[in-house]
């Protein structure tokens, strides 16, 4: 039996960006250097070991975004409790537009996501910084 989806992902990327705000690559290149800015890059580990990842930027897996920021959660992450702007980034701003409704739904603030994503962020020839692949552990 096929599932009725009600909602799409179309429906959800134009609800998201709605009331996520983006950040263009220009603006985001003066802000790699702001104190008060933490980019956050919610791509999986392969992606970032095979494409790099903005400098300076912290890992924050989508499937873990809501555990680390909650400080309820055992997960929580120190990084996500600070006054600072969070700028969420994927691959192509679609995880961080979905990304960035759901951190400020929890009330995360203020959180913005990356117009364009990596890809776009890298074919403009933006700075990047290598992410080294860790040893398994034996």
């Amino acid at each position: 039996m096929a599932q009725n989806i009600t909602r799409g992902i179309k429906t959800l990327l134009s609800e998201a960006n709605s009331v996520v705000p983006t950040v263009s690559i220009e603006e985001a290149k003066v802000l790699l250097d702001d104190e008060n800015t933490v980019f956050v890059d919610i791509r999986d580990i392969r992606e970032l070991q095979r494409e790099g990842k903005l400098p300076g930027a912290i890992s924050c897996p989508r499937g873990m975004l809501e555990f680390w920021i909650d400080p309820e959660s055992p997960y929580h992450k120190e990084v996500f409790n600070q006054d600072k702007h969070y700028i969420l980034y994927c691959a192509s701003a679609w995880r961080s537009a979905l990304s960035g409704r759901a951190a400020m739904e929890m009330g995360l603030s203020p959180v913005s996501h990356l117009e364009g994503g990596f890809k776009a962020w890298s074919k403009a020839g933006a700075p990047i910084e290598a992410v080294e692949r860790t040893p398994k552990k034996t």
